[in-house]
Formats: C-alpha cells, sequence, structure tokens
C-alpha cells in the first residue's frame, strides 16, 4: 500500500512539473515578443550549448551515420540498388535522425546541466535573493538559456548532417567500395531544400523543448541535494520524450500527411 502511495505522488509531481513547463514556456513567449532580454547572456550561454556539447553531436552523429550506411547498404546489395544508398541515408538523416540525435544529446548535457543548476539555486535559497533585488529569475536566468538552445541547437544539427555524411561516405567507400562521387550524387538527386528546412525548424522546436524543460525543472526543484539529482534526471527523460513526441506531429505538418479529416 504505502508503494501505491508513492508511485502515485510521483505521477501527480510530474504531472504538475510538466504543466509548470508549459506555463512557463507560454511566459517566455510573451517576453520575448515584449523584448525582455539580455542578449549578453544569451552569447554566454550559447558558448555553453555549441562548443561545450560538438565533441558528443560528432562523436554520436559521426558513428551514426556510419552504422546506417552499412546497415542500408547491405540491404541495398541484395537488390542491385547499392548505388542508391546515399539517397537514402540523405532523406533519413535529414529528417530525421540528424535533428533528433542532436537534440538527445543536447538534452543529456544542456538541459540536464540547467536543472541542475537552477535547481541548486533554487534550494539554496538564491532564487529568493533574486526576488529581493528585484530580478525576475525568468528574465535573467530562462530567458537566455532557451534562446541559445533555440538559436544553437539548429546549427549543431546541420553540423551533424554534414559529420554524418562524411561517416557514411566513409563507410560506403571503404566497406562497399562504393565511390564517393555515386554516394554524393544520389545525395543530392534525393534531397530537396525542403528537407534542410524542416531540419532547422525540428531543431528549432527541439532547442525550445529542451531549454524550457530543463529550466522548468530546475525552477520546481524541492527536497535539497537529493532534488537537484532527481530533476536533473527528470529533465533529460522528459526532453526525450517530449521531442519525440513532438516530432511525430512535426513530421505530419512538415510533409503533409496528415488525414484530409484533420
Amino acid at each position: 500500500m504505502p508503494e501505491f502511495k508513492s508511485e502515485n505522488n510521483f505521477e501527480r509531481g510530474w504531472s504538475s512539473r510538466l504543466l509548470a513547463s508549459l506555463l512557463l514556456g507560454g511566459q517566455i513567449l510573451v517576453r520575448l515578443l515584449r523584448g525582455k532580454t539580455s542578449y549578453s547572456k544569451i552569447i554566454e550561454h550559447m558558448v555553453t550549448v555549441g562548443p561545450g556539447s560538438l565533441y558528443p553531436v560528432i562523436l554520436v552523429i559521426g558513428a551514426a551515420g556510419m552504422i546506417f550506411t552499412i546497415q542500408t547498404a547491405r540491404e541495398l546489395s541484395r537488390f542491385g540498388a547499392v548505388s542508391a544508398v546515399g539517397g537514402a541515408f540523405a532523406v533519413a538523416f535529414c529528417r530525421e535522425l540528424a535533428p533528433v540525435l542532436t537534440a538527445s544529446i543536447v538534452a543529456g548535457q544542456v538541459g540536464c546541466a540547467y536543472a541542475a543548476e537552477i535547481g541548486a539555486m533554487k534550494v539554496n535559497e538564491q532564487l529568493d535573493a533574486l526576488y529581493m533585488l528585484k530580478t525576475d529569475p525568468i528574465d535573467y536566468l530562462v530567458i537566455p538559456r532557451v534562446v541559445a538552445c533555440c538559436l544553437m541547437l539548429p546549427v549543431l544539427s546541420v553540423l551533424g548532417l554534414v559529420v554524418g555524411l562524411g561517416g557514411g561516405v566513409f563507410a560506403a567507400t571503404t566497406f562497399y567500395k562504393l565511390p564517393a562521387n555515386i554516394f554524393l550524387d544520389s545525395v543530392r538527386s534525393f534531397l530537396v531544400p525542403w528537407d534542410l528546412v524542416s531540419l532547422v525548424l525540428k531543431s528549432l522546436v527541439f532547442g525550445a523543448i529542451v531549454g524550457v524543460i530543463g529550466c522548468s525543472w530546475g525552477l520546481t526543484t524541492s527536497g535539497g541535494v537529493k532534488g537537484v539529482g532527481a530533476s536533473a534526471t527528470g529533465a533529460v527523460v522528459t526532453s526525450w520524450v517530449g521531442i519525440f513526441i513532438v516530432d511525430i506531429f512535426l513530421t505530419l505538418i512538415l510533409f503533409e500527411e496528415l488525414p484530409v479529416s484533420l
């Protein structure tokens, strides 16, 4: 019986914090429209999000590009269509893998850090000190972090696409002796400008999800040091769930596959 009560409390706590994240996102949008932001703080956090996440993005997406190419080329070679592996790679990576993988990496590194930093300030009553100084934590702490995520995640995703493409070319030429020019010609024939636009749009939305959830989980932290750790973990998991759920709707909208009845 006590275990059931604890689980029920956890579900209520998670749902209330998710609602707080949605409300926080609305506040951020309103304040941005009113021009309330600190550009110096945005640049500072852009450095954290961009260069700070660069190496994990390069390593993970480069490896993912090689793995995807190896698996795809293996299947296409059975039908004598290995020359089309570049096109399959371009569509899958540009539309889905590059933005989703990059956002997941940033959520694990940056979103977790946001939740821990702001959560530590919350339990140490530093947020109360900001209120005493007539400084709104949302304007001072949250908005620069969220804007930095929104600006840098598209840059990282485009860079990840290039790195993944390099990994795909390397795997195709090394393991399947497919000339690089054939691979790249297939990429150019399948890839259209709208795919790159969708990459940027998805990354922008994913950046907002990571920033808002990370900051919101930090602002709603309670329970001392243990609560800070729980907030950091919860922010990462919730960001991942949000990224994949939102990606479903973005894919339907951006590629015009919504049912006519909708």
